[in-house]
């Protein structure tokens, strides 16, 4: 379990790693080509801004547009005890439980830190996972917590949002003329000006996929950690077989929040292209990697 965790601990700081190097390099691209920087120091400040609000609004609107609501103990007083358990067992406060009306079975955390937190499930998971399923679901629910994955999908939202917005920027400056006044200003620049218009249009694509694999990556963390908090790998496997075999679709979710969830909602078929573009990784290779641990 131990490997498992450092082993995807540093994976997300590699691929961290090489999205910086990109942002750079991009950004350094863009203002060889125009020769002005204060375009894209408007990006990066438009996208601190987007990232400043999902960060501290997230989890509410994440509830909101997933239609949860408060869950009473009287409701679900064993789910409430499992979680208050493993609560203790992490080290963090006892988030607060909200209940998706939905026959299929899932669940997510969000919050930005553990005394922000909140965790969702829906009633299908409650009606078709035994206790150490369960227990499972919600252990790798709280590593995500424990681990600062919300944070740290701030800090990649804020770069992709840089790439994006810079690359709109040329592309548009381009059309509008921007590109041929700066080769007449400077001939040295076209070179720079054809690989920006390159950069532009695949640099998105690019920083898209990174953002995918640190999701992934994360969600293997997540397991691993999950895994090591009950001590019971078999437990997660099971569920995660339960709710992959399940065909109920989770009508509340969408592309905005299918990466918040335990098990991807959209159903996404298998395949090595489609795997380059979803949010979590395949479930076999995740049940693979918990039985290896047990």
């Amino acid at each position: 379990m131990y490997k498992q965790i450092d082993s995807n601990k540093n994976k997300t700081a590699l691929l961290i790693g090489a999205f910086l190097v990109f942002v750079i390099g991009f950004g350094w691209v863009l203002s060889r080509a125009f020769d002005n920087p204060a375009i894209l120091f408007i990006a990066v400040v438009f996208s601190f801004i987007q990232a400043w609000v999902g960060y501290f609004y997230a989890d509410k609107i994440a509830l909101a547009v997933s239609g949860a609501h408060p869950l009473e103990r009287k409701e679900a007083p064993g789910l409430f005890h499992i979680v208050e358990n493993l609560a203790i067992a992490a080290g963090i406060p006892a988030p607060p439980l909200y209940l998706i009306d939905d026959s299929a079975p899932n669940a997510f955390a969000t919050g930005r830190d553990p005394s922000h937190a909140a965790v969702a499930v829906t009633s299908g998971l409650l009606e078709k996972l035994n206790k150490t399923e369960l227990e499972g679901v919600i252990a790798h629910e709280l590593s995500h917590v424990t681990n600062y994955d919300i944070r740290l999908s701030t800090i990649v939202v804020v770069l992709v949002g840089i790439i994006a917005l810079a690359s709109d920027w040329f592309l548009r400056s381009m059309f509008w003329g921007g590109g041929r006044r700066n080769r007449d200003n400077d001939g040295g620049n076209g070179l720079f000006v054809i690989l920006g218009i390159i950069l532009a249009i695949l640099a998105p694509i690019a920083a898209t996929l990174i953002q995918l694999a640190v999701s992934r990556k994360r969600e293997f963390l997540a397991d691993a950690s999950g895994a090591l908090l009950t001590r019971y790998p078999e437990g997660l496997a099971s569920a995660l077989e339960k709710i992959a075999r399940d065909k109920e679709p989770l009508e509340v979710a969408n592309k905005a929040t299918a990466h918040m969830y335990f098990e991807n909602p959209l159903k996404n078929y298998s395949g090595t292209v489609n795997n380059l573009f979803s949010t979590h990784p395949p479930v076999e290779e995740r049940i693979k990697a918990l039985r290896e641990m047990a």
